[in-house]
Formats: C-alpha cells, structure tokens, sequence
C-alpha cells in the first residue's frame, strides 16, 4: 500500500505562521467506485488521521455520500495537495478545507474587532 508523502520542508521562500485550524471536509461517492478496495480503506484512513493528528474526526450520511469532517492544525498550506491528492485519486472524494475557531479563538477574534473599531 502506498503511503502518503511526508510535509514538504520550508525553505527559504517559504513564510512561517502559527498552525491555522482547519476543517476539513471530506466526502466519498456511497457507489463503491473507487481505487482501493473495501479492506484497503481503513488503513488509509487511519493512516491520514495519524499524520493529521486531529482535534476531533466525525463521520456521518450526507447528500447520499460518506462524510467525514475532520479538525486539525495545518501547519503550512502546503499542506493542502498532500492531504487532498490521495484522497482525490484513491476515493474520488469532493474535499473543502475551511479555517475554523473554537470559542476562545472567536473571543479573542471579536475583543480584536471591537478594539479596531
């Protein structure tokens, strides 16, 4: 079984910001047509949420496809072909990522806010 690429390093064009927290969306035609078989899956996915390292992983029914939300830190947007390529190729999955706030990030976002005011 192929393994997902490691994170790119930064070099030195690269800009390095905190961790942003992501939500990433994920969701896999229920049809069964996709490159890796039924046994495959799990390890795959485990595999990606081992990398990942999420806050929190929830997997349900939605618009007749198997969902997954997934929240993590991205450390670098770069971040985004490694997660996504695999999933795209091996489950031709529709994926989003979003940036997301737990409620002290939404806090600290609105004192901010009202400060600039």
């Amino acid at each position: 079984m192929p393994r997902l690429p490691e994170a790119p390093s930064a070099g030195p064009a690269t800009r390095r910001m905190s961790p942003m927290r992501m939500c990433m969306k994920a969701q896999v035609p229920a049809d069964g047509a996709t490159n890796i078989s039924d046994e495959e899956w799990p390890a795959r996915l485990k595999q990606m949420l081992d990398m990942l390292k999420p806050e929190a992983a929830y997997f349900f029914p939605q618009d007749g496809m198997r969902t997954m939300m997934i929240f993590f830190d991205m450390e670098d947007v770069s971040m985004m072909p490694v997660i996504s390529n695999p999933m795209f190729d091996d489950v031709h999955a529709k994926i989003t990522f979003s940036p997301a706030m737990n409620l002290d990030d939404l806090m600290a976002g609105l004192k901010k806010a009202q400060n600039n005011r």
